[in-house]
C-alpha cells in the first residue's frame, strides 16, 4: 500500500495534489454547514439543549403524570416504595391556582402554581387578609419563585397552612407550605417533593448556564427552608428525586423534619354518660 500511493504521487504534479486537497476540504466543509443548517431549521433532530431554561420550577404539571391513586403506594398493603411517579393534574388542579375564602377562616388555594400566582394570592390576602387564618392548599406545584413569595407572605402574615386528608401538596407546593407559623398535615394526606426541572422556552435570550441558574434556586430553597425552621434534608430529598418521581413524605418523617408543627384536629370524643351525684349519707 506503501509502495502503491508514492507511486500515485509520484505520477502526479505538485499542482494537481493541491487542487485535490483543497477540493476535499471545501466538501468536507460543505457537508459541515449543510449538517448544521438542517439541524438549525429542525430538519434533523439535535441531540443536544434544545433551549435554554426560561424559569426553573420544580416540576412541571403540563408533563405526562399518572393518576393520582398511584401517589398512594406507600400506604396501600405492600406499597414500601418511596419514589412514586407524579400525579396527573386534571380539572382545577390543572389550572392556574385559584383562592377562596370559606368558613373558619380557611382560605383555600387549588391548582397549580403558575407565573403570576403569588400577585394573585397577595391580592386576595390585600383583600381577605383580617379573615384568613389558615391557608390549606391542593396543588401539584409550579413556579418556584412564585412559591417562595408565597409562602414569605404566609410567614409575614402569620397564617396557619394546611393540606387536608385526600388531598395533595406536591413540586413546589411544600415551599408555599412551609410558611405557615403552624403546618398541619391530615394523616391521608400527600406530601411530596423532587429536584428542579429547566423549563424551556421558546423566547429568543442569550444562553444561560443551567448549572448556575439550578445551583442559584436551590440556594435560594435551602436558605428560604432555613428561615422557615424546617429541616435542609427535605431539601436534600428533593435534589436526590428525579423531577418525573416525587418523594412522598410519611407523617412522621414530616414532623421529624418540622415540615409539621401541629396534628391534625381530630374527631371529637363524645363526652361519657354524666353521672349520677353520688348520695349523701348522714351520719
Amino acid at each position: 500500500m506503501q509502495q502503491r500511493f508514492h507511486a500515485w504521487l509520484s505520477d502526479r504534479a505538485d499542482e494537481a495534489i493541491l487542487r485535490w486537497i483543497f477540493r476535499s476540504v471545501v466538501m468536507v466543509t460543505i457537508a459541515a454547514l449543510a449538517l448544521d443548517l438542517a439541524t438549525t431549521r429542525g430538519w434533523i433532530a439535535n441531540p443536544g439543549p434544545a433551549s435554554t431554561p426560561a424559569e426553573i420550577e420544580l416540576g412541571s404539571p403540563a408533563l405526562n403524570f399518572p393518576s393520582l391513586p398511584s401517589v398512594l403506594a406507600p400506604w396501600l398493603p405492600g406499597g414500601d416504595k418511596r419514589l412514586v411517579p407524579l400525579p396527573q393534574p386534571d380539572g382545577a388542579m390543572a389550572q392556574p391556582m385559584t383562592f377562596e375564602l370559606v368558613s373558619g377562616g380557611k382560605l383555600m388555594a387549588t391548582g397549580t402554581i403558575t407565573p403570576g400566582s403569588s400577585q394573585g394570592f397577595a391580592a386576595e390576602v390585600g383583600k381577605r387578609g383580617d379573615y384568613v387564618k389558615t391557608v390549606v392548599l391542593n396543588s401539584p406545584g409550579g413556579s418556584v419563585t412564585d412559591a417562595l413569595a408565597m409562602g414569605r407572605l404566609i410567614r409575614e402574615r402569620k397564617f396557619a397552612t394546611e393540606v387536608e386528608a385526600g388531598k395533595y401538596c406536591a413540586s413546589s407546593c411544600p415551599l408555599v407550605f412551609a410558611g405557615g407559623v403552624e403546618r398541619r398535615a391530615a394523616d391521608k394526606a400527600i406530601i411530596g417533593v423532587h429536584q428542579v426541572a429547566a423549563i424551556s422556552s421558546a423566547a429568543s435570550g442569550p444562553p444561560r448556564d443551567e448549572m448556575s441558574v439550578a445551583q442559584n434556586v436551590s440556594a435560594r430553597c435551602q436558605r428560604y427552608l432555613g428561615d422557615m425552621g424546617v429541616n435542609l434534608q427535605v431539601w436534600v430529598h428533593a435534589m436526590e428525586t428525579p423531577h418525573e418521581k416525587l418523594f412522598v413524605f410519611k407523617p412522621d418523617e414530616l414532623k421529624l423534619l418540622n415540615m409539621v408543627t401541629v396534628a391534625p384536629a381530630s374527631a371529637p370524643v363524645p363526652a361519657p354518660a354524666a353521672l349520677s351525684a353520688p348520695t349523701k349519707t348522714r351520719s
